[in-house]
This record gives C-alpha cells, structure tokens and sequence, in this order.
C-alpha cells in the first residue's frame, strides 16, 4: 500500500500525518482530494467509536484504504477532561485560555494530562484502531508559536508542544505514535 485516505479536512492533522508517514512510503490524500466531502457526525463516547464512525463514512465514499484519528487532551485534575470533547470543549482558539482559567489554582504537582489519539483503519477487508499518548502537563501561560489546539499549554520536557519544530514534535506526540503503530500493522498485514 502507498496510498491512503485520511479522513479528515484538518490542515494541521494532515500535514503531521504525511510528515510522518512520507518517510515510510506511505502517500497521505485528504478525503476532499480522493473526493469524500463530508462531515460524519462524531456522536461516540470513546475516541476509538468517533475514529471508526469517520473512517467508515469516508471508505463508503472512496472505497479505498481509509484512516482517521480522533483524539484530545485528557487532564488529571478534571477527571480526564475534556477528553473526547476536546474539540469542543471552548470555541476554536479560546480552548487553552479556558483550560487555564479552569485549572488556574491547581498547583504545578497535579497538573499531569495526556494527549490521547487513537486512528481507525478500514480498507473493505480490515478494520482495527491503533493508540497513541504523550504524557506531560498544563503550563501556567501559553508559550510557543508551532503547533495548534492546546500545544502553547502542553508540556513535555519543560517545554510546551508550540515550542518545538515539527520534527520533534512528531517524535513525541501521541499522533505520531500511533501512527507509527498503524504503520506496524499494515507492515505485518503486508508479510
């Protein structure tokens, strides 16, 4: 396989996805480019169930191999919010500065979180879902000009997720992982 859909019409996603996978061979097209111009509802409780609800609305359209991500950011001291409502958790580019206000007297030893992400892949025959986390914490202030959503408040390694080029993000981020785990199983598909 050199080809896949990804079902997404996110920019940013995009370009971390064939920036990952291009080293490995794998062509990465947005659903609008293989001509899937839809928005499947994302009404599952999980990221695994919104992944798989996205993946499969796209392969009905191109029936061609599919993946899609859903993830979000899951916080320790809100009991794991706002988790799969991370998207719409505060209206696009309020969502660090509500999370801030949020956790603004929680003290630096309880600010623990994870970026979550979990990619479905449907091709006709196959359908599985791969997981990713990058665990670090909520900074104080926004710092950091790289990246999107709530990267200018992530910490991983004494700097925010914004703070670092592309590279090293995607060697870290929980996008990155499991799309090096999706890449795992279709290589043991491919034996």
């Amino acid at each position: 396989m050199n080809k896949i859909v990804f079902a997404t019409n996110n920019e940013n996603k995009l370009r971390e996805a064939r920036e990952i996978l291009a080293p490995l061979g794998i062509e990465v097209i947005s659903q609008r480019e293989a001509g899937a111009d839809c928005e499947p509802e994302e009404n599952g409780v999980t990221f695994a169930e919104n992944a798989m609800i996205k993946a499969k609305a796209v392969y009905d359209i191109v029936k061609c191999p599919v993946i899609a991500d859903d993830s979000g950011l899951c916080v320790d001291v809100l009991g794991g919010r706002p988790g799969v409502y991370s998207a719409r958790y505060a209206p696009k580019g309020e969502e660090c500065g509500k999370l801030l206000a949020e956790m603004q007297d929680v003290p630096e030893e309880n600010r623990g979180a994870a970026f979550e992400c979990v990619i479905a892949y449907v091709d006709g025959e196959n359908e599985f879902t791969v997981n990713g986390s990058c665990h670090g914490s909520i900074g104080f202030e926004e710092r950091g000009k790289n990246g999107f959503g709530y990267d200018p408040i992530f910490m991983c390694g004494g700097r925010t997720m914004a703070e670092m080029d592309s590279e090293e993000k995607n060697k870290l981020s929980h996008r990155g992982a499991a799309l090096r785990e999706l890449f795992k199983r279709l290589e043991k598909k491919g034996e």
